[in-house]
């Protein structure tokens, strides 16, 4: 599914970017290279974040 259309980050690369130690959106997209732009996938990519950290 993607997060973020304005990059095309995909769940998958917010939830690798969560298990590589990301704890915020911010600190994802600049993990992938990428910030956001428009803001509405921000609440998504906390969201799956604060899942990967609660399955860890």
């Amino acid at each position: 599914m993607v997060v973020c259309v304005c990059n095309a980050i995909r769940e998958r690369d917010v939830r690798a970017a969560a298990r590589d130690g990301a704890m915020s959106a911010c600190q994802a997209y600049r993990s992938l290279g990428c910030q956001a732009k428009c803001g509405q996938c921000v609440p998504f990519a906390r969201a799956i974040i604060d899942a990967e950290r609660a399955a860890a």
